[in-house]
Formats: structure tokens, sequence, C-alpha cells
């Protein structure tokens, strides 16, 4: 505190020096006399000090972040407040290099730390909306304090009508090389899975090796084996489960999936999770693992989750116009019968018109012969004529085809309906009902194609359309096989 005093008295000192010697007045001869008749006498006072005001102790207050408003921090990070964390970073560093007893969990031996919740062992195979596979497999080849934690996940898309060997070949681009003696080698991979022609003594059933003759047949959406079981006398004691599934159980490798047979890698991706489904699973084997990797297979409702999503809205839009276009049909359909009912009436005029011309009248049969036989064939050369004009059959049906499509037409640009638009989306609903109707077939599941469609007006449009397609290519195919005749 002395500093701070001396320092405020040297500068109030010029001031108290201006103050004790102040300088003449100028006007002093001016000044009028005062007499003692006017002379007022005044209280002495004395004016109040003012002392200087002592400055707060500022040492006390904080300066750093916490103490200051987050409005009025800056949010640019300067080089020294880089360097003061880095500073500080690798000075705890060193600290808990001298002192390892103060981190958590450092008296256990890595081997001995649990597996991380979010580890990811095994493996998922998803759908997509683009109908790809998409397989996410988490490879690793050594583990040896069998902690996975900082394995990441492998995705790989691949098509179900692509053959196993392609899928292997990305997995071995993938990993590193092993050691083989002196010589280095890509790791082989296999896949495993259940065997479906295998069942469980338990159940009561049959295996596929004790049947003669055996045959699949579906039995309430399942696919069975069918056929005479062999007799004992003929081929010797009946084997256990053991000895029928793997006769070298005992030196199985995967003694939890005993029932897990290699599939070739010439085999379909798509034919091999059909089996695989069974099972829910199926096993990556790469050579040089610790273990195998497994793979859970998505059932029939999780890979057509997609393409069942898209029919519904398929449907909910062909909803939209199925009302629409079906009242533009009755329209045009009751157009097309009103113009046939006309042409009657036109004809049925006609001849009361010959017949009363030629018998009420002195025309006679001599001139309304020849004008009803030029009549009759000017109307039949215009109809053939019309009829080539159009590149047409001639017919009724041809002809009042014509006519409904031409009022169509007409009446789908009144309403403002997109014929365009209406056939995509039938095309792509039927689309979307055959893949999946595939799927179903794939893993032997009964499909209710109602339930998705929505509405009976949906599956109506569809079955037309199914029809006329089919018609179509009976009509195309038949063409092809004259022409093949015609050609032998």
């Amino acid at each position: 505190m002395e500093p701070f005093f001396s320092r405020t008295l040297s500068q109030l000192a010029p001031r108290l020096r201006q103050t004790s010697h102040p300088t003449a007045w100028p006007y002093r001869n001016c000044r009028v006399p005062v007499t003692s008749s006017t002379r007022q006498e005044r209280a002495f006072t004395n004016t109040a000090t003012r002392w200087p005001r002592e400055k707060p102790d500022s040492s006390s207050v904080k300066t750093d972040s916490d103490s200051i408003p987050a409005a009025d921090l800056s949010q640019n990070v300067t080089q020294v407040e880089r360097s003061h964390y880095d500073a500080v970073e690798e000075e705890s560093k060193e600290k808990q290099m001298r002192s390892p007893w103060m981190r958590d969990g450092s008296e256990k031996p890595p081997v001995a730390r649990n597996r991380s919740a979010g580890a990811m062992t095994k493996g998922k195979l998803l759908t997509t909306p683009s109908r790809m596979l998409k397989l996410i497999l988490p490879l690793t080849t050594r583990d040896a304090n069998n902690d996975r934690k900082d394995v990441e996940p492998l995705a790989l898309l691949v098509h179900p009508q692509q053959p196993l060997s392609y899928l292997e070949r990305l997995i071995q681009s993938e990993l590193p090389v092993i050691k083989d003696g002196e010589k280095e080698k890509i790791p082989k991979v296999t896949f495993r899975a259940q065997d479906s022609t295998e069942e469980d003594i338990s159940s009561g059933k049959p295996a596929a090796d004790d049947l003669e003759g055996a045959d699949e047949t579906m039995v309430d959406g399942k696919r069975e084996r069918t056929g005479k079981i062999k007799s004992s006398q003929d081929d010797g004691p009946m084997p256990t489960k053991q000895q029928r599934e793997h006769p070298d159980d005992a030196q199985s490798a995967d003694p939890e999936h005993p029932n897990f047979v290699r599939w070739s890698p010439s085999t379909e991706i798509g034919d091999f999770i059909r089996d695989a489904a069974r099972g829910s699973e199926f096993a990556v084997d790469i050579e040089g693992a610790p273990e195998s990797i497994y793979i859970g297979v998505p059932s029939f409702d999780e890979r057509t989750f997609y393409l069942r999503m898209r029919l519904r809205k398929v449907s909910k839009t062909i909803l939209q116009y199925a009302d629409l276009k079906r009242e533009c049909d009755n329209l045009a359909q009751r157009g097309a019968q009103r113009v046939a009912q006309g042409g009657f009436a036109g004809m049925v005029s006609w001849w009361a018109i010959v017949y009363y011309l030629t018998f009420k009248t002195d025309l006679g049969w001599d001139v309304m012969e020849p004008v009803t036989y030029l009549v009759g064939l000017t109307g039949l050369m215009g109809g053939y004529m019309w009829f080539l004009y159009h590149n047409r059959e001639a017919s009724y049906r041809s002809a009042m085809n014509f006519t409904i499509s031409r009022r169509q037409s007409k009446l789908y640009e009144q309403k403002g309906f997109n014929l365009q638009r209406w056939e995509g989306l039938v095309e792509e609903g039927n689309r979307l009902r055959r893949e999946i109707q595939m799927v179903a077939d794939e893993y032997d599941e009964e499909w209710d194609e109602h339930q998705d469609e929505g509405d009976s007006k949906v599956s109506e449009a569809l079955r037309k359309e199914r029809r006329k397609n089919n018609r179509k290519e009976g009509k195309a195919g038949k063409k092809e096989d004259g022409d093949g005749d015609d050609d032998d």
C-alpha cells in the first residue's frame, strides 16, 4: 500500500502548490470600496476534505475462462492455448507413466480385460433397397488377447445370383497373406451352413440317408423328404446320430454346429442363403483365423422388407388411379355400346326405307334392286378399307376395341388421368410381386400377396395386366413356332 500512497501524493503535490500561491487578480483596482455600513460579516467555513479513493485489489479477481461469461469468451483457439494444452497433456502422460497405479484398471493385465459390450463378434447379412445383399463381416486373423473391440467390420455388397467364389475373392482381398513355411500365400476361405436334409432323432423323423428313393415334397408350407424307410436287416444296425451326421465327430472342428457342411464355391449366394436360413446362420472359415466367423441370416420377412414396403407404396398410388380409371373405362364402354346400337338402328332404318320404296311406291323392285346392291357393296368395301387403313382384324370385337380405346383416350385427357404413369405403376407392382414370390419360393414360405397389396382393386388391376402380358407372350410364342416350322 505504501507505493500506492506515495504515488498519489506525488500526483497531488502540484495542485497543492497552485492553491497555496494564487496569481494576482487583474481587476484589483476596479473593486468598489466597502464601508462599515455596508460590510456584512460572513462566518468562516471550511470545505470538506476529499481524500483519494483506494483502488480495489485486483489480485484476488479471477481472470480465467471459468469466471468470464460465455458470450464474452473468444471462440478462436490461439496458438498459445494449443501449446499450453499440448504441454499439459504431455505432462499428464509422463505422470501416468511414472505412477501407473493412478490409472483405472492398471492392476489387471490386458488379457484379463472384459470384452466390450459393443464389440462385434458376429457378422450380419442385411438387405438393401437395391435388392443387393450387404454382408457385414468382422475380420480378424490374429486375436491373441481375445479382445475384438478394435476390429473394424468390413461391409461387402453382393448379388444373390453371384457365386460364393466371388464373395471368397472379395474377402481374400481384405486379408493379409499368411506364411506357409518360407512361402507366403493367400488364406483360404470356406463357407459352411446347415444341411437341410438332416433331421433330428428326437423329432421322430427319419433322416435322408434312412429313406429309400427319397423325394422332396411341400407339406404345410415346408419342404419334407418322403420315401420308404430302409430296413435294418438290409443295411445292418441303425447308425447313431453322431455316426450318421459326422462319422469323425470326435475330431470335428466345430462341435457346436456338427451338422454344418462345406459348400462348393460355385454355388449361387441365393441358393446358399436359402439353406442357411433354416439354421438362421452360417459360418465363414478363414485359414489362420483363431475361430470361425458366424453370420446371421435374415428371415423371409427381413429379406423382403424393402420389396414389400415398395409394393405397399406402389399399391397406394395404384389405388388412387384405379377409381378414376374405372370411371373412364365404364364411360368408354357405354359410349361404344351406344355406337353399336346406333349402327344397328341405322341398318334397321335402311331396311325400312328400302322396303317402303320397293313395295309402297311406284319405283318398284326394278329400280330398288340395283340401288340396294350398289349401296350394300359400297358399304362392304368401305368397311374393309377402314380395317385395312387401321391395320386391324376384320371383326366386331376389333372394331369395338378400337372404338373403346378412342373413347378412353379422350376421357383420360379430360379427367387428367396419366396413362403412362398408370402403366408404369402396374408394371412395377407386378415386378415387385414377382421378386417377392421368387424369394418366397427360395425360403419355402407362403406369401399372402393381398396383405401387402392392400385392396382388391389393386389385385384386380395387377391380375389384368398379367393376363394381358401372358396373352401377348402366348401369341408371340405361337408366331415364333410358326416361323420355325416355316423355316424347317
